[in-house]
Parts: C-alpha cells; sequence; structure tokens
C-alpha cells in the first residue's frame, strides 16, 4: 500500500530528543507551535504517571515546513529535546566510553518480562538491553503525538474531529453518556484519568492509587472517535487498502496495546445479525453519509473497509506496564541465575496517555486516506475535490415522495 502521509521517529528515550518527519500535508494548513504543545502537554497528563513527566516539559519546535502558521507542503520536521538527557550523557553517549564503569554506561543484563528487553538483543545480538529499552520505550510516542497534531489540524480544517476517553482501568468500566459530548476532549480532558463517568473516575483513582502502593501497575481500555468523515474512505477492493486493518495496524503499533476493536467489536460475536447491523434511512441532510442515517452505530463508521460517514468508534486495549517498582522474577543474563529484572522508572498507569496517542495514530491514518481518496496539493485542492464528491454522493439516493 502506498502511503501518501508518512512519518518516520527517530531518537531514544534518554538521548538528546525525539525527532519526526512528516510528509503529505498538503500546503495552507493552519500549524503553529500552539498546537503541537498543546497535544504534546496533553499526553504529559494522567493520574498514575511516574516521575519522568515532571522532568520533561515538552513542547516541540518547528525545524521545517512551515512559513508564517501555514504548512507548505514539504516535509515537517518537529523535535522534542529529552531534557533528562543531561542525567545521561555518559550511558547514552555517541562516542566511545573506555573504561566506564556498567554503573556509569547504565548497562542492562536483567530483562522485564513483557517488554521488548529480551527478544530485541536476541534479535539483535547484543549484550546490554539498554540498547533495546532506549528506543522500545514509549518515550518515542511523543514524536508521534507530534505527528498527530499536525495531520490533526488537517482534519480539522476539513470538520473533522478526533478526540478519545478512557472507558477501563484495570477492573474499572465506566458508562458514557449518550450522545457522547462535542467536542469530546473538552470533556474527557477535564479528568485526569480522562474517563465521562464521574463515579467510575475516582474508582479508576483509587485502583490505579492501590496498584501503586503495591509496586504494580495498571492497564485499561480506550476509545477514540472521529466526527465528521466523509462516506468513502478505505476500500474493500485489496486487503492492505481496507481502512479497519490500518487503523488496526496503527494502534497495535503503540506500545503496550494488545487488542484493537471497531464499533460493537468482540459484542457482536455474542449477538444476531438482525441485532448487530444498522438499518438504513434515507436522510438528505446526511451529506457526509450519501443522504442515508444508520439507525445505530454498531458498525462503529466502517462497512466493507470503508467510512460510512457515521462516526469512527475504535477502542484499543492497553497491557499493564512492564516496569514494576516490586519486579518480576527474571534471569542473569550475564550468569545465567535466577535475579529479580531490573527496575526502570515508570507509570503505574499510563491509559489515559495512550489514548491521546491513540487519537494522533487515527489522525495519521485518517489523513492518508483523505490524501489518498481526494488528493491535493493544497487544502483548497483537497477541499474543492470533498465538496465536489459530497454534493455527488448526497444526491445518489433519491428523495422518497413527500
Amino acid at each position: 500500500m502506498l502511503t501518501r502521509v508518512r512519518f518516520t521517529t527517530a531518537g531514544e528515550s534518554h538521548g538528546r530528543g525525539m525527532l519526526v518527519i512528516l510528509e503529505g500535508i498538503p500546503a495552507g494548513v493552519r500549524f503553529a507551535p500552539r498546537d503541537l504543545a498543546r497535544d504534546l502537554g496533553r499526553r504529559q497528563l494522567g493520574h498514575g504517571r511516574g516521575g519522568r513527566m515532571k522532568i520533561e516539559r515538552d513542547a516541540g519546535e518547528i525545524l521545517s515546513g512551515v512559513r508564517l502558521g501555514e504548512t507548505l507542503g514539504s516535509p515537517l520536521a518537529i523535535w522534542i529535546e529529552n531534557r533528562d538527557h543531561e542525567n545521561w550523557r555518559t550511558a547514552m553517549s555517541v562516542e566511545p566510553r573506555p573504561g566506564a564503569s556498567d554503573e556509569a554506561l547504565r548497562r542492562v543484563a536483567l530483562p522485564r518480562p513483557g517488554h521488548a528487553d529480551l527478544v530485541g538483543l536476541l534479535k539483535y545480538d547484543r549484550s546490554d538491553a539498554r540498547d533495546i529499552l532506549e528506543r522500545s520505550s514509549a518515550r518515542e510516542t511523543a514524536a508521534r503525538v507530534a505527528a498527530g497534531s499536525a495531520a490533526r489540524k488537517f482534519l480539522s480544517e476539513l470538520g473533522i474531529e478526533v478526540g478519545s476517553h478512557v472507558i477501563r482501568i484495570g477492573p474499572v468500566e465506566a458508562v458514557p453518556p449518550h450522545p457522547l459530548p462535542a467536542p469530546l476532549n473538552d470533556a474527557s480532558d477535564a479528568s485526569d484519568v480522562r474517563c465521562l463517568d464521574e463515579a467510575a473516575a475516582g474508582k479508576m483513582r483509587e485502583a490505579i492509587d492501590a496498584a501503586g502502593s503495591e509496586g504494580d501497575t495498571l492497564g485499561g481500555v480506550f476509545e477514540v472517535v472521529a466526527r465528521g468523515l466523509p462516506v468513502g474512505l478505505g476500500s474493500h477492493v485489496a486487503w492492505d487498502r481496507r481502512l479497519d486493518a490500518r487503523l488496526g495496524a496503527a494502534l497495535l503499533s503503540i506500545q503496550a496495546m494488545k487488542g484493537v476493536e471497531v464499533g460493537l467489536g468482540f459484542r457482536a460475536a455474542e449477538r444476531r445479525g438482525s441485532d448487530v447491523h444498522d438499518e438504513f434511512d434515507a436522510d438528505p441532510a446526511r451529506t457526509r453519509s450519501g443522504g442515508v442515517r444508520r439507525r445505530r452505530n454498531h458498525a462503529g463508521g466502517l462497512e466493507g473497509g470503508t467510512t460510512t460517514g457515521e462516526p469512527l468508534v475504535v477502542r484499543a486495549a492497553m497491557k499493564p506496564l512492564s516496569s514494576l517498582t516490586r519486579p518480576l522474577d527474571s534471569v542473569d543474563l550475564r550468569t545465567g541465575a535466577p535475579a529479580a529484572a531490573v527496575r526502570e522508572r515508570s507509570d503505574v498507569c499510563a491509559v489515559p496517555a495512550a489514548a491521546v496517542v491513540g487519537e494522533a495514530m487515527v489522525a495519521l491514518v485518517l489523513a492518508d486516506a483523505l490524501v489518498e481518496k481526494f488528493g491535493g496539493d493544497s487544502l483548497g485542492e483537497t477541499r474543492r475535490n470533498l465538496d465536489a464528491f459530497l454534493e455527488k454522493t448526497s444526491a445518489a439516493v433519491p428523495r422518497s415522495p413527500s
């Protein structure tokens, strides 16, 4: 599959910083440092975050691709400094440090169960798991959120909103309001667990605090919702063009994600078809869904790998983080003897922050799908192509006689 909007990240958790290069955003999208700083700041919040968030103050610096507050159509380069690097200059030195002790270099020989430490060390033929954990760290998601911030601005120029909220942390499940508030993030960001159910939010905080007091961690589930999408993004004709597959890959690429579902997801397997599929009504006012309204949205805005014009609803399940202050059993790779896993600074729970990363990945996939469908070197050209498409599709269903 040829991606039109694509990005790559570079950097290690305690290196000098994180760099992202984003290609494919059309010219003319309004994007300013304050947009970047807002989204990076949202990623750092949440009850249960660890000490690293007290050190870093992510704002990001736009190095290229923007002039006078608008994208140029050229690649964007965004730099996010790691303030904590000052304490890691020896351990993360680019130059060799002969004679430096294992302690000074912060070498790791005690891999953590559930982390990339051991498999990465074996795959890349390294003797120090520090070489693996620095890159596999979720610190890399700061770069993804930076790229997603630009993609989000492109989507918003076309009337599309992307937001998220937390529906589970550990054993506590929320009952979100229906319909969800709009804008969604204005409501969910008001909670330090990003939960729309106030009673559940209190129990989530209690569960996080209890796990932290016992040296443990908690995972959970978040939901990303995109509203204002037009029908027709993605395709049924090839496996790698199906939008649900592309969204699934994007969300599962986030560190610690173990499951993704769209709409009803796994719950659809428990029901009969008559209680799953969304029936249609003609509705000329629904221009973004081809003049058709779905009575429900169990499909989560996708049918046949293609957007329906209804809200896109996707969820991701995050496992508990593998860095525990009460370490699990491991093996000392120097001796083969049983040992406790290394203790690395970490969060008790990062589900609220992971939801912000999920927004970024969904925004990037949707931006790519929009450019794929409507093209355009400039925002104006993309918008004209979208408007022409909506005019055609909204007339596809005849108006019923009054």
